[in-house]
């Protein structure tokens, strides 16, 4: 009788953790982290504050305690219904509390890229 009853909560427990999915439950795509759009990376300029960078971008979802100079942005999106996956990722780097530089993987737009090359950033700088 105990063996019985032993084996049915081990089954039910295990039932309750299955990722088995019932058809037609709708199931509600999830965003986490900052949302990062074209538009905000392309207000993002080269020697902005860093209360600029976080009007622009929000509050960064990762400060690093050992690296103060560096604001990490991270966004995922995922809509299982749709089976779809959105990641992306923007990285700021500041020396002296200004912006000099940062990495993304949303494509710049042909001025934003222009400005950020550091190609460009030292032809101004001699002429």
């Amino acid at each position: 009788m105990y063996k019985l009853l032993a084996t049915a909560c081990l089954l039910v427990s295990l039932a309750a953790c299955s990722s088995l999915e019932f058809p037609g439950v709708y199931r509600l795509p999830i965003d986490q982290g900052n949302v990062i759009t074209q538009e905000m990376v392309d207000k993002l300029k080269i020697g902005m504050t860093r209360s600029q960078v976080e009007y622009v971008m929000g509050t960064p979802l990762v400060r690093d305690t050992f690296s103060p100079d560096r604001w990490d942005y991270i966004y995922s999106l995922n809509d299982q219904n749709n089976e779809k996956q959105e990641r992306h990722h923007l990285t700021a780097f500041f020396v002296d509390g200004k912006l000099s530089e940062f990495d993304t993987d949303i494509k710049l737009s042909p001025e934003q890229a222009a400005e950020t090359a550091p190609d460009a950033a030292e032809a101004t700088d001699e002429q």
